[in-house]
């Protein structure tokens, strides 16, 4: 019986053994779900998405990039001369070798709300005022995800979710899918459907709403006067519907709203906590219109206006003028977080939400 009892513990010790041995000589891979354990500047880093001049990616953000210190980038007609030319651009970016933890596909976001708003060439070549039927707007999804993909695009600001009003600079760009809340839910769902036919993600826009406007905040402040209660039953409708239907980002206005809060929506905790979150129940990922405009211009610095938006809730706050822009943020954000002025474990946490996002993404093969 001893001699038994020996030889299996014999056995086990020979097992266990080899198991170590095997299990250190596997490839190091992230664990499926695993939260990286980040240094304060990749937790930041999370929290960007950057913009760049030219076809060619400066070296600063592909050594951002490499440290896991960069969520994605977003493109403009600037960034692009071909959809092939795109596609190989960020091909290159998707390749370079990040931290474990780290190792999603980074996003690439575009406008391609079609019509006049097309970032890659292509479809879809109808503009959102000209959609006839939920049909046809799910279709011109369709088409809009099948130009992204072509170019390596995971991400479309799309859709335009604002009911336009008389006077609306929305509605004179051809960028809204009508005046009534139910129309704008119905074409608007069906866009983002399509897209998600096509295997890209949408984001729709500008919460709470943006179609009584009659300037676009990337020229001046912007405040609509609408009550709230007109605000939730008209404007916040369509994307009430979007929620429901599973939308995995909103993108905030900068405009303000006094209705609820004096601050633009974009820095505005009530509007993102309370109203998008809270009351909506949104669970996704919330993106800040650029913050590099005349509509937060008195708001400070790129740096204090991406602290601003990072604590009233905003994941991804924009900065679309230039690389060195978004650079200036993301270290206003790092000196925020040292100083006290960010909650490090808040910023970790939602830094988390990012990559939950970007783990749903796919990079061109």
């Amino acid at each position: 019986m001893r001699t038994c009892i020996t030889l299996g513990v014999l056995g086990l010790l020979l097992a266990a053994t080899t198991w170590l041995f095997f299990a250190g000589a596997r490839p190091a891979a992230d664990p499926p779900d695993a939260q990286p354990a980040m240094t304060l500047r990749q937790a930041v880093g999370q929290h960007m998405v950057f913009a760049y001049d030219g076809l060619r990616p400066p070296g600063g953000l592909r050594r951002r990039i490499a440290r896991g210190e960069a969520a994605g980038v977003i493109l403009f007609a600037r960034n692009v001369r071909s959809p092939a030319q795109v596609r190989a651009t960020m091909r290159g970016l998707q390749a370079i070798r990040r931290p474990p933890g780290m190792r999603a596909p980074l996003i690439v976001m575009a406008d391609q709300e079609g019509g006049p708003v097309r970032r890659i060439p292509g479809s879809p070549v109808r503009a959102a005022g000209e959609m006839p039927t939920a049909a046809a707007a799910r279709e011109s999804g369709r088409a809009a995800a099948r130009t992204l993909r072509g170019a390596g695009v995971n991400l479309d600001l799309a859709p335009v979710a604002d009911v336009a009003r008389s006077g609306a600079a929305l509605e004179r760009e051809r960028r809204t899918y009508g005046r009534g809340a139910e129309r704008v839910s119905l074409l608007a769902s069906a866009f983002a459907g399509g897209l998600r036919d096509g295997g890209v993600l949408a984001a729709a826009k500008h919460f709470p709403g943006f179609g009584a406007a009659s300037v676009n905040t990337d020229t001046a402040p912007v405040r609509i006067t609408t009550p709230l209660r007109t605000l939730r039953s008209v404007d916040e409708r369509p994307f009430a519907q979007l929620i429901s239907s599973g939308i995995d980002a909103v993108m905030l206005s900068t405009a303000v709203y006094p209705a609820l809060d004096a601050l633009p929506a974009a820095l505005s905790r009530r509007w993102i906590g309370d109203e998008l979150r809270g009351r909506l129940g949104f669970r996704g990922i919330t993106v800040s219109d650029d913050l590099a405009t005349p509509a937060v211009d008195r708001f400070g610095s790129g740096g204090r206006r991406a602290v601003l938006a990072v604590r009233a809730g905003i994941d991804l706050p924009l900065f679309v003028s230039s690389y060195r822009t978004g650079a200036r943020a993301a270290e206003g954000l790092l000196d925020a977080a040292r100083g006290g002025r960010l909650d490090a474990g808040a910023l970790r946490a939602t830094a988390g939400r990012v990559l939950s996002l970007r783990a749903k993404l796919t990079a061109p093969g």
